[in-house]
Parts: C-alpha cells; sequence; structure tokens
C-alpha cells in the first residue's frame, strides 16, 4: 500500500507539473509529496522528474513510467467496477432475442420480471437467426448451439416431439402405426422461414434415423397454425412437446409412433462474452437456466 502511495503521488506531481497542486488533490503538503517521490526515485534508481526553480518536467525513464503506473491504476479502476457490478442490483434495459415457440418460456419470464421489478426487457420473437453481437441483444434463446467464440453459451434443457393428429382425423384415416404410415395421410409440415427449408420430423426405426419424404398437405413457417389445423381434422403434424401438452391432456389431439420419435431438441442461452457479466444479464442466465429446464443444469461455456 505505500508502493500505491507513492505511485500516485508521482502520477498526480506529472500531470500537474506542481508538487503544490498534487498535495492539495492528495490531502497532504507538497514537503510529503516531495519526500514520498524522492523514495520513490531512490528505490528505483532513475530520476522521474527534471527540476528547475520555475518548471517540473519528466525525465524519459519517468515518461516511460508515467504511462505504466496509468496502466496499473487503470487495472485497479476496473477491478473496483467490476467488483460494484458483482454486488449491484440487477437493473436497467435488457434485450433479449427469444423463438416464436417462445411461449414455453412466458411463465419463466413472468418469474423473473417480478422478481427483478427495476429491469425492463425487451423481448424479440422471431425464428431468425440474429447475430448476438451485431444487433445489440443482451442474451438470445435458441434450439441450436454457435461456433461463434465472441459468445457465451449454457445449455437451458431438451424437450421431446411428437406426432399429433385429432380423434376425429384418425377415426377418418385410420392411426397409422408405422412411420411409413404417414406416406397415405395429410401432413402439416413446418418450413423454416430464414432458411425456406422444411423441418424434417425426427422419426427413427430403432437406432435408424429416418429421413421420410412425407405429403405437403400444408406448409407454415410457424407452428400455432399447424396446431389448430391438427385440432379441427385437417391432419397430422410434428411439433414440441411443449407445444401441444394442453390438448394432449385436454383430448383435442392425441400423440401417435412414440416409439418411433426422436427426442432432439435443446435450448440454449447464449450471451456476449465477457469476464464479468454485468448484474442483469447474469441474473437473467441464471434465471432461466433454473426455471426453464431445472433438471438440466451446466455451467456456462466459452463458444
Amino acid at each position: 500500500m505505500d508502493s500505491l502511495g507513492a505511485l500516485s503521488a508521482f502520477v498526480q506531481v506529472a500531470e500537474a507539473r506542481s508538487f503544490t497542486v498534487a498535495g492539495r488533490k492528495l490531502g497532504v503538503s507538497s514537503s510529503a509529496v516531495g519526500k514520498a517521490v524522492a523514495r520513490l526515485e531512490e528505490r528505483l534508481g532513475v530520476r522521474l522528474f527534471h527540476r528547475s526553480t520555475r518548471s517540473i518536467t519528466l525525465t524519459a525513464e519517468g515518461a516511460l513510467f508515467l504511462d505504466r503506473c496509468r496502466r496499473i491504476f487503470g487495472e485497479i479502476e476496473a477491478a473496483e467496477l467490476e467488483l460494484a457490478q458483482a454486488t449491484a442490483a440487477p437493473r436497467g434495459k435488457l434485450r433479449v432475442s427469444l423463438p416464436l415457440a417462445g411461449t414455453l418460456m412466458l411463465s419463466a419470464i413472468t418469474q423473473f420480471m417480478r422478481a427483478y421489478p427495476d429491469i425492463e426487457l425487451e423481448l424479440d420473437f422471431t425464428d431468425r437467426l440474429v447475430d448476438v453481437i451485431e444487433e445489440g441483444f443482451d442474451a438470445v434463446i435458441r434450439s441450436g448451439g454457435t461456433d461463434d467464440s465472441r459468445l457465451m453459451m449454457r445449455t437451458l434443457g431438451t424437450f421431446g416431439y411428437r406426432v399429433v393428429g385429432a380423434p376425429a382425423y384418425f377415426a377418418r384415416q385410420g392411426t397409422p402405426r408405422t412411420p411409413d404410415d404417414l406416406k397415405s395421410h395429410a401432413c402439416l409440415l413446418h418450413r423454416f422461414p430464414s432458411t425456406g427449408k422444411l423441418a424434417r420430423w425426427p422419426l427413427k426405426r430403432g437406432r435408424t434415423r429416418l429421413e421420410l419424404e412425407l405429403p405437403t398437405t400444408i406448409v407454415a413457417t410457424t407452428i400455432d397454425p399447424l396446431i389448430f389445423m391438427a385440432e379441427q381434422g385437417l391432419g397430422v403434424t410434428c411439433v414440441p412437446l411443449y407445444n401441444v401438452s394442453d390438448q394432449l391432456r385436454a383430448g383435442t389431439l392425441v400423440s401417435v409412433l412414440e416409439d418411433f420419435t426422436r427426442d432432439v431438441g435443446t435450448y440454449r442461452i447464449l450471451w456476449p462474452a465477457s469476464r464479468h457479466p454485468s448484474p442483469k444479464v447474469r441474473a437473467f442466465v441464471t434465471h432461466m437456466a433454473e426455471r426453464l429446464f431445472p433438471q438440466t443444469p451446466e455451467k456456462p461455456s466459452r463458444r
């Protein structure tokens, strides 16, 4: 601490070019500042200042030493700021991108807002692959990973898919017993708006993944219309289980081919890499990891 005091005295003198002004800023006498600088020069074995009755200027060694000292105090200031952020209450605007199927997350998000009322939450629902850094998002939740080294990532949990249809539809058209039976059924398919590709149904036979060409009776770029049309008896669709859990409980939809369905969905949360993320980001990541899929804990990792 004595060394830091001497360094501080040196920096103040170098910037003010005056022992008197430096002493005033430090709350000590000019004589005390002069003695501190003299002891520092003796310890270093170099002269830091050229002194005259009219001016004080830095020597070449002093100029080099000043640059180093500024870096030291900059690091100390940064460390203090990081500690202050770590203990500060989460507050301010939090901009988050969610998939269009983000209704799954609304319960956890509602709990988050109740727990952190000083946070202003801005939610952007899209299936577009957003650029977290360039578009200024604090966090992004998506069902895929990333190889972007600028981001941190934490797995929130996995989810399953179900092939579903209305009881009236199966009574009329028959219930598919194997994936191949789907070729004679009205299939309601999802098209990814970001790529224009049809979503493959995650079907399997034993350990073998099936790549079936299904009838494209109806195609939609969001899942909710597919679920509604399936309830109306227009065909069968394959969607995440959480999207149709209420309909399955109510009996408006029934699940088929469960022995042939792979559970392949994984939700992850990503945010800009930082040694010390802001309190609002840290609180959101921790909350979603604990509340969305509490059975899947995982520590964050850099991509």
